[in-house]
């Protein structure tokens, strides 16, 4: 079968439907994925079928910190991104048997699968994000959602008039609940089930498992090299999220503080620490990084979280946005260290540092219980007949 994956968004969208194309291609399926630029040369490298959405996305973590758009630009970056979705996807839908949209930006997959008569699935990688009488709607840039009825209705304000305008040229009939159309009545969650349950067991969301991914390629020599030199370091990073004010120094501090070295990933926002005991690293492949390190500080993306949570290291927790306070939750909730909500300080990091260093037994426990099969399953329910 032919599927088409299309995703908007940063790695921590990116990388796990990477990882499902790969898994629908070892199953004897034909891939493509249409997803932002930053990511093309990465997934062809993985041998991924890759076409490319919209503008570059590198840069919006410097960004990040600034004053959010005005309505009038919100509206005019969503027909933008609209319009981009539909002419990037019709062209490759062609011939397609399923169609996935990987995130709630992917807007237009729902249309262009029905428009191609293909079966069309939605997976959304964290079950905050998904309407359930158990939980709020997430915050996002620090605003409160409200209700899920609130929800639907702010998804419709800002979304049905393009997207339905992009329907109507392709003959389709308007959709009164956008939310419902993108979302389906039978989401898949790609979260793993201990991590990050759905908390409504038997009901429509299929829960498959994180969508992992297997990078063959090994780390760069110089990682190799510096891990070999002495005890396990901490890693830092916050991926496409812009550094926390004040981390850097903070950080390496508290790595001192605790006898440790620093790993830090430059990312998004090009956060650098400079100095002996520490070591600036690009995108690698955290699935091999994690199991050597002592300890992990970040964001709280889905994939960096439930990468650490596999890898049983525990976890030191900095929320910024959106999903990363539910996964903070989480890691403090399962006892794999803890969520940090203050301004970045070098003693209260390093009180937390050492509390996630007592927790390295739990997380280890907790390790052995997370699925390794995510996108296995994921790729049954998509291509089943």
């Amino acid at each position: 079968m032919r599927v088409l994956i299309s995703t908007i968004g940063s790695r921590g969208e990116v990388q796990p439907v990477v990882a499902l194309a790969r898994e629908l291609a070892a199953g004897g399926h034909e891939a493509v994925l249409v997803g932002p630029p930053d990511f093309r040369g990465w997934a062809e490298g993985l041998g991924v079928g890759y076409r490319p959405v919209g503008p570059e996305l590198r840069g919006t973590a410097r960004q990040g910190a600034g004053p959010p758009p005005s309505e009038e630009q919100r509206r005019a970056m969503i027909a933008g991104t609209v319009d981009a979705q539909f002419e990037a996807l019709l062209p490759v839908a062609a011939g397609c048997g399923a169609v996935v949209g990987g995130g709630a930006l992917a807007i237009a997959a729902g249309s262009v699968a029905e428009f191609v008569g293909a079966r069309y699935s939605y997976a959304a990688f964290a079950p905050v994000t998904l309407p359930s009488a158990r939980h709020a709607p997430p915050a996002f840039r620090g605003v409160a959602a409200g209700t899920w009825e609130q929800d639907a209705a702010r998804w419709n304000l800002l979304w049905a008039a393009p997207l339905n305008a992009r329907r109507a040229a392709l003959g389709l009939a308007p959709v009164a609940d956008v939310r419902e159309h993108l979302f389906t009545a039978r989401p898949l969650l790609a979260a793993d089930p201990v991590l990050a349950p759905w908390p409504e067991p038997g009901g429509a969301v299929r829960q498959t498992g994180a969508w992992l991914l297997a990078d063959p390629r090994p780390l760069p020599a110089e990682v190799l090299a510096f891990l070999d030199a002495g005890e396990p370091p901490v890693f830092a990073g916050f991926g496409s999220m812009p550094e926390p004010g004040g981390a850097a120094a903070a950080l390496l501090g508290a790595a001192r503080a605790i006898g440790r070295r620093l790993i830090v990933s430059s990312g998004w926002s090009g956060f650098i620490v400079d100095a002996p005991d520490c070591l600036v690293v690009g995108e690698l492949d955290l699935r091999q990084l994690f199991p050597r390190v002592a300890a992990v500080v970040h964001h709280g993306g889905a994939g960096t979280t439930t990468t650490a949570a596999a890898a049983g290291v525990p976890q030191v927790v900095l929320p910024q946005m959106f999903d990363q306070f539910y996964f903070a939750d989480r890691v403090a909730a399962l006892g794999l260290g803890s969520s940090y909500r203050e301004p970045p300080q070098r003693d209260s990091l390093t009180a937390a540092l050492a509390a996630a260093l007592d927790a390295t037994t739990r997380a280890g426990d907790v390790a052995r219980e997370i699925r390794p099969d995510g996108t296995r399953l994921a790729a049954e329910l998509i291509t089943a007949s």
